[in-house]
């Protein structure tokens, strides 16, 4: 495997700039949920990933770009130094494939930060069987499918239909990592009408490291045919990467506010989908992005942070 430079996380987490205030405590709800008090929601990240160092225990399949380890004690605190709440854990299919072991001994250990998506194989003749036990197991909230490499999936496809049918009937959303073929969603949104597809990172190719994209939103058209079927969620994740100026990243909120319009606030989630962008942003900055622009209301900035992602996964972080 290539190795990438060992990097601290610790020191890409942060950078100088405006301090984002932390949110305040928590009101229990419905359901065993939980939300702040009064006016204040959660601010929630709807992608990160930790992942231990390589060891012959829980050995990587591959070298995924970042610090050489990113644990759940350091994501914690990431989080708390910039006032983020909760976070939707996607164990790494880079280095991990269908393992999601380590992200749930995470979440086990951080059980009111932390909820669990994890990528399932649609070539499994079991694969329905492994969602259904995945549903069972406590702080899982979704699960995800690879279809970013390959061959191109057809609509019919026997195994992404099977898993799209078993997370429907286990009311779990299916996360989707599709960038560079993106319009072939559409037709399987629609063949599985009450199946939750969950876009990931604007369903655009977004860069590793530099050089950036020359062209980064050119397949936008093609996620924005995507709002047709009510059943297409987009995470908004990533977006950082995608920018040509610096931070705070200006020339994002022109193609983002598209993307808003088409798919409405309730079908659009924040993240910054650390550790993959730190050569290009702190996580800091991936936060304050969002939390300062002025190109969002109060309203649109509680919903795109939290707001639509407790709906989509049915799940809000607790202080305890």
């Amino acid at each position: 495997m290539r190795r990438e430079p060992e990097r601290s996380f610790q020191s890409l987490s942060c950078s100088s700039g405006l301090q984002a205030p932390a949110v305040g405590p928590y009101a229990v709800v419905a359901e065993g949920h939980e939300i702040a008090k009064g006016n204040e929601m959660p601010t929630i990240d709807v992608q990160v990933h930790v992942y231990e160092r390589n060891h012959p225990g829980r050995p990587w399949a591959a070298v995924l770009h970042g610090p050489a380890e990113v644990t759940g004690d350091q994501m914690v605190k990431a989080m708390d130094d910039v006032g983020v709440d909760g976070a939707i854990l996607v164990s790494p299919y880079t280095q991990y494939r269908y393992d999601a072991s380590y992200a749930l001994e995470v979440r086990s250990r951080h059980p009111g930060r932390f909820a669990v998506v994890k990528p399932v194989d649609p070539t499994d003749p079991e694969v329905a069987d492994t969602i259904a036990d995945w549903k069972k197991t406590p702080g899982t909230v979704g699960i995800r499918l690879m279809l970013a490499a390959g061959p191109p999936v057809a609509p019919d496809d026997p195994g992404v239909n099977r898993v799209l049918a078993a997370a429907a009937q286990h009311s779990l959303p299916v996360n989707v990592l599709s960038w560079g073929r993106v319009e072939q969603l559409g037709p399987l949104a629609a063949r599985n009408p009450d199946t939750r597809i969950v876009v990931d990172h604007l369903g655009l190719l977004q860069p590793f490291e530099p050089p950036k994209p020359a062209e980064p939103w050119a397949d936008l058209p093609k996620l924005l045919a995507l709002a047709q079927y009510d059943n297409v969620v987009v995470k908004i994740s990533g977006a950082g990467t995608l920018a040509k100026e610096p931070f705070p990243y200006k020339d994002i909120w022109d193609p983002l506010r598209r993307i808003f319009d088409a798919f409405g606030m309730n079908r659009c989630m924040w993240g910054t989908d650390w550790t993959r962008a730190v050569a290009f942003l702190t996580y800091k900055e991936g936060v304050d992005a969002f939390r300062l622009t002025d190109r969002l209301s109060d309203g649109e900035r509680t919903m795109l942070m939290g707001g639509t992602l407790q709906k989509i996964y049915g799940w809000a972080p607790s202080l305890r």
